[in-house]
């Protein structure tokens, strides 16, 4: 059978492939240590699981429009509004089934082949592919480890040509944690308006800030047409099996991605939007909560990463992930990146991470401290076991 060049041009996620062997093992009771999901440990808080029994219970089971209720638009741009100070309306939003169909969407409605996509590394593996998919030409913008691989608008500006068309910034940064400062933010908008390209905003992990830094979004800005904002439910509300995400933006473009909505996948699920809307407008504790808890694990996970030989980890400034950089261990061994060692350590001690690779780097890898302290103590263990028997001068340097 002939598969169409477009679909070939995409490959399964890497974490969702490291999520299908955790899970293999898993099932035959293997006790594994799984820092592989982007996913956060927490069930869903109960008022957002009582609306959507109620909305079972009251037949709330149909069609709805398909770019979701006017209910959840109205909830949506409210919390946006409460949280940032943006002024949305409700017919500059479109519900979508998780985050990622936003992104899928916005790049299906907005890339032409040919067209330059500037995507900041490391990146988020689905940026890569979803672009690959729509016929866009990536141009990737390398960040510094040293500089907390922050981006800055100077350095994209370097890379802007006459047929770029698209820049992605998801801040705070699934792989790294790091996150763009407002003002370099700010400068990137200015850019995308004077050079006449759009900025996609991914601020899914917004509320996942340390250090005191407050939630920051763009959505503060009247420029409406360089600026696309996508974001999710998934991780503000542990709700990642709801697939409940959203998009603000110009109402052209709004109509535009609900054009490829309505013969894809149609509206959101009737239920989830129900329990989305509670979630918005209910108590917000539960969003403080894990972030305090996510603010031990990140100390505790950092500090334990730096104490094994031959591993190095710059501290996160957001989300759930460190990115810490195994090259010491992988010059030991011989390896020319962390993909190995990523599989070893899976298949010999039962740690789940990602390899580097998948987000553009080789020495990396990526680990999610969505996972319980104990997990995490129990992880760094078996990490800093095996990595010992890989580097015993390390060890004894130590």
């Amino acid at each position: 059978m002939e598969f169409s060049k477009r679909i070939g041009r995409i490959s399964v996620s890497p974490t969702l492939a490291v999520v299908q062997k955790a899970t293999k093992l898993k099932a035959a009771g293997v006790d594994v240590v799984d820092f592989g999901a982007g996913e956060p440990d927490f069930p869903t808080p109960d008022n957002i699981k009582r609306a959507a029994i109620d909305a079972i219970h009251a037949n709330f089971t149909k069609y709805t429009p398909t770019g979701g209720t006017k209910e959840l638009k109205e909830a949506i741009v409210a919390r946006h509004a409460e949280d940032f100070g943006s002024n949305y309306s409700p017919q500059e939003c479109l519900v979508t089934v998780g985050g990622k169909q936003a992104i899928f969407e916005a790049a299906a409605a907005l890339i032409n082949h040919g067209d330059e996509v500037i995507l900041p590394v490391p990146y988020w593996v689905s940026f890569l592919d979803i672009v690959n998919y729509s016929g866009g030409k990536l141009v990737f913008l390398e960040t510094k480890e040293s500089e907390n691989f922050a981006v800055r608008a100077g350095a994209v500006e370097r890379l802007v040509t006459p047929k770029t068309k698209l820049l992605i910034v998801n801040s705070p940064n699934n792989p790294t944690g790091a996150v763009v400062p407002p003002e370099e933010m700010e400068k990137l908008l200015a850019l995308a308006k004077r050079r006449g390209f759009i900025l996609m905003s991914d601020e899914c992990y917004c509320h996942f800030l340390y250090d005191g830094q407050k939630p920051f979004s763009l959505g503060t800005s009247k420029d409406r047409e360089n600026l696309i904002l996508v974001g999710s439910l998934s991780k503000t509300y542990s709700m990642t099996g709801w697939r409940v995400g959203y998009a603000l933006g110009a109402a052209p473009l709004m109509s535009a991605m609900l054009n490829l909505q309505s013969h894809s996948t149609s509206n959101p699920t009737s239920i989830a939007q129900k329990a989305a809307v509670e979630a918005l407008r209910g108590p917000q504790d539960s969003v403080r909560e894990m972030l305090a808890e996510y603010g031990r694990r990140r100390t505790r996970i950092v500090t334990g990463l730096r104490a094994i030989p031959g591993v190095e980890c710059v501290m996160p400034e957001g989300a759930f992930y460190v990115y810490p950089n195994v090259a010491g261990a992988l010059a030991t061994a011989g390896w020319e990146d962390s993909t190995p060692l990523a599989a070893r350590l899976l298949e010999e001690t039962h740690v789940a991470l990602v390899p580097g690779p998948a987000f553009g780097t080789r020495e990396h890898v990526r680990i999610s401290y969505a996972a319980s302290q104990e997990q995490i103590d129990e992880g760094l263990r078996r990490l800093r076991q095996f990595i010992s028997k890989l580097a015993p001068a390390y060890a004894q340097a130590r």
